[in-house]
């Protein structure tokens, strides 16, 4: 049988989890390059953006190119799919909308409910 005070530290648990992986996301955005390529992904749409067309979008060197384009993919941020020789990049649209929902949830509120004011 599950104690309240049990079921209270699994709901801090997955409190925790959840600000953690936010933090391991809006971390993952904290680099202008990292940025930049979300949003280019993000603007390309579900078919995506080639490593190729990304490097050509925002200019950065190969291998610092695969450095952040594997952040944003470890955040969960950005998906990739093997199309051949070809590497594309989507957005990950429901953890985008998750963030930002996170950072909205409880505004003017302080967690009594629904935003109104923004």
């Amino acid at each position: 049988m599950t104690t309240i005070a049990g079921r209270a530290t699994q709901r801090e648990r997955r409190a925790e989890g959840t600000l953690a992986r936010h933090a391991e996301q809006l971390a993952a955005l904290g680099h202008v390059a990292r940025l930049a390529l979300l949003r280019a992904v993000v603007q390309a749409g579900p078919e995506g953006l080639t490593t190729t067309e990304l490097q050509e979008a925002v200019g950065i060197p190969w291998t610092t190119l695969n450095h952040h384009l594997d952040r944003l993919v470890e955040a969960g941020l950005v998906r990739e799919r093997r199309d051949g020789k070809s590497l594309y990049h989507t957005a990950v649209y429901a953890e985008l909308r998750g963030v930002t929902d996170f950072l909205w949830e409880d505004c003017c509120k302080r967690g009594k409910g629904p935003a109104t004011c923004c």
